[in-house]
């Protein structure tokens, strides 16, 4: 069922700021972070300009709402990534897909970048809180490992991959995914250093 047919019947705000931020996360996606406007997810939804205002408040208000929503969906898989690692049920490979994959694939790279060049860092703020819940959680435990350091090299890099990651990897003559293949093994290397077999 499309979102326009769902929508024709009465929400409640929680549904029609559910539905909201899933039309503006496709937007994101199909046209970049410039096409997230309150006109563009209202018109998507069939909803008005003002009951998008109602929900957040401006532009902005959306933009840092969808930031929370993707980062809380990505930071969510990324730690059931790390925990399967953690037993063995998953390759450390896993972890560093998740994370680039929020950043490009996933449109967090692009907005992340589009409030900064627009001067609304404040927005970051629900993908930053996202992040730091995350490193809070995977500590639990595991003190000894340096999950700040690993989050922040690792988050960077897929930042990094998700705006140049192609243009580079062409111009250097490398494979598409090399960025994520390096950063897979600068983790395994971390977490061996750290954790040495007997």
């Amino acid at each position: 069922m499309s979102i326009n047919l769902k929508l024709r019947k009465r929400l409640s705000p929680d549904e029609s700021r559910a539905a909201a931020l899933e039309a503006a996360r496709g937007l994101l996606l199909e046209a970049g972070p410039q096409a997230v406007t309150l006109k563009a997810v209202a018109g998507r939804i069939s909803r008005t300009h003002a009951n998008l205002l109602h929900h957040f408040g401006s532009a902005a208000g959306l933009q840092s709402a969808l930031a929370g929503h993707i980062s809380t969906q990505v930071t969510a898989r990324i730690a059931d990534a790390v925990e399967r690692a953690r037993s063995g049920e998953a390759d450390t490979r896993e972890i560093v897909d998740g994370t680039f994959d929020a950043f490009g694939p996933g449109g967090a790279g692009a907005l992340a970048a589009w409030m900064i060049l627009s001067g609304n860092r404040d927005a970051l703020n629900p993908i930053l809180d996202s992040i730091r819940t995350l490193v809070e959680q995977l500590r639990v435990g595991h003190e000894e490992h340096h999950v700040a350091e690993s989050t922040l090299w690792l988050v960077l890099a897929a930042l990094g991959d998700s705006l140049l990651g192609p243009e580079i990897a062409g111009a250097l003559g490398l494979p598409r995914d090399s960025a994520r293949t390096i950063a897979t093994q600068g983790l395994r290397a971390e977490i061996e250093a750290r954790h040495p077999k007997s």
